[in-house]
């Protein structure tokens, strides 16, 4: 997949998910996800999980 195509997912995920964790990415791969949070302990604590795991997070409502 170009950088084009990647960068313009990640957007999509983004406009998905307005307060939670949309994608994850280690090693040049990327996963989308959807992971609604109802607080911002709860972002926080997603995010640390992931980061402690490797990843790089894209997450919205910081």
């Amino acid at each position: 997949m170009n950088q084009e195509r990647y960068k313009s997912l990640l957007a999509l995920g983004s406009e998905q998910v307005p307060f939670g964790v949309y994608a994850i990415e280690k090693d040049g791969q990327a996963e989308m996800r959807f992971d609604h949070c109802k607080s911002i302990t709860q972002l926080k604590r997603l995010i640390r999980q992931f980061k402690a795991a490797g990843y790089k997070v894209y997450a919205n409502g910081r």
